[in-house]
């Protein structure tokens, strides 16, 4: 198992490309399964959830050709299987998105249930609820879901109730070969939701209203194939600059749409750090100041992702001040707290609210990343920390961040990634 070994206390400057956003693909890349002819996706990471997503698509009958780019072509007119097991499941939720495009295009789906989630519960009922309302008959036996339909999906109107980004995209995907309207209330309105209406329909779909808590799907009998590039992953750009304010750098990241980033970027303005944007970059400069604490409240968007909680924190840690971070998403997505203890750090927790006490700098020692956000935390912590971090567990990180030792050194940290074979050998020697 490979670990993250960081010599703190150098100030991140120098430019670097932002990826193709995790969140966008995965739901992409299960929705060509909805094509009739073959697709290519461009912008793709190289990322382990990306990975799975192939596997799983592969395992279907889905027929995956990779150039040296990274580039996907994707051909789902071969499919003969409609089940995704739990194996592959258990390690990524993104994978119940295979549900709506399997019962929509095929008729036929069983999908494992996700089971428990690190960062808390994400249950599936909306998803389930949704497609009954369009008809399908679902039964949920011995831990998976068994989705039928005759004919067609219908066309239905879906009040979801709450929040939810993979419910939103997953009832979308169900709909687009529905027959009539499906109108979807209280739809989520993430970016990564506009990209998956954006694809579907350069393939042909009829669906209007991205970016608003209502969406309209007019069904259509079939969708074409085509070339699209995945949006940026604002996600992945937010950390890098968070980063750069917590060791009082300055960077620029490129490749990137800052319209999708609005609230991140206010708060590292409250910060301190100077931030300006242009088409596709965003520039920050500390001015090498120490960042000011701010406080951080999680919601669906367009408020302040849950996704970039964990960085504010490791912000606000050695900040100057104090402030509080409230988790409003998840009920237990605080784990990295009792990591960034032992580094020094200052935070009481109470509930979904967590107080921390900025302090001037913190020390080094070997953490452990209990989920994809957590570890990047731990990551940044380490970059402002005296001394040495070792990070175990990173395969959390490799889930969501594309080379991010790379990307960090390019950036002139002092990171890099051994095995841990490696690491017992350099212990010996010291």
């Amino acid at each position: 198992m490979d670990k993250l070994i960081i010599t703190g206390g150098v100030p991140l400057k120098g430019e670097i490309t932002v990826s193709g956003a995790k969140n966008a693909v995965l739901p992409i890349l299960t929705a060509a399964l909805l094509a009739e002819e073959p697709v290519t996706l461009s912008n793709i990471p190289h990322l382990n959830d990306v990975t799975t997503i192939m596997e799983l698509l592969g395992r279907m009958g889905v027929q995956l050709t990779v150039d040296e780019r990274m580039n996907i072509e994707i051909d789902a007119s071969d499919v003969d299987n409609y089940k995704a097991p739990y194996e592959l499941v258990k390690t990524m939720r993104a994978s119940i998105l295979v549900l709506g495009p399997l019962l929509s295009r095929y008729g036929e789906a069983e999908v494992s249930l996700p089971g428990g989630c690190a960062i808390g519960s994400r249950p599936v009922d909306v998803h389930i609820k949704g497609m009954r309302a369009m008809g399908a008959k679902i039964s949920v036996i011995n831990g998976f879901i068994h989705g039928h339909v005759k004919g067609r999906l219908k066309g239905a109107e879906l009040k979801l109730g709450k929040i939810t980004v993979t419910g939103t995209e997953n009832l979308i995907m169900a709909a687009v070969l529905a027959e009539g309207k499906t109108i979807i209330h209280q739809a989520a309105r993430e970016p990564e939701v506009t990209d998956l209406i954006n694809f579907l329909n350069s393939m042909g779909a009829k669906i209007s209203g991205a970016g608003t808590s209502t969406i309209e799907i007019e069904g259509v009998e079939r969708l074409k194939g085509g070339n699209y590039r995945v949006m940026p992953d604002r996600i992945e750009a937010g950390t890098y600059l968070v980063a750069a304010a917590m060791t009082r750098g300055h960077i620029k990241v490129k490749d990137v749409d800052p319209n999708t980033m609005t609230v991140i970027l206010d708060k590292l303005r409250e910060a301190g750090s100077t931030v300006t944007t242009g088409d596709n970059w965003i520039e920050l400069d500390s001015k090498g100041a120490r960042p000011k604490a701010v406080d951080i409240n999680t919601a669906p968007y367009p408020d302040l992702p849950t996704d970039m909680q964990a960085q504010f924190m490791a912000l606000n840690v050695v900040a100057d001040g104090s402030a509080t971070v409230t988790e409003n998403v998840f009920e237990n997505r605080f784990m990295h707290v009792h990591e960034l203890r032992r580094m020094g750090a200052d935070i009481a927790l109470d509930g979904s609210n967590a107080s921390c006490t900025g302090r001037e700098t913190l020390t080094g020692a070997p953490v452990m990343a209990t989920d994809l956000r957590a570890s990047a935390s731990l990551v940044l912590a380490g970059l402002m920390a005296r001394g040495h971090t070792i990070v175990d567990r990173i395969y959390h990180i490799d889930r969501g961040y594309e080379r991010i030792e790379e990307k960090l050194t390019q950036l002139g940290a002092k990171i890099r990634r051994v095995s841990s074979h490696h690491y017992a050998k350099e212990c010996e020697n010291e």
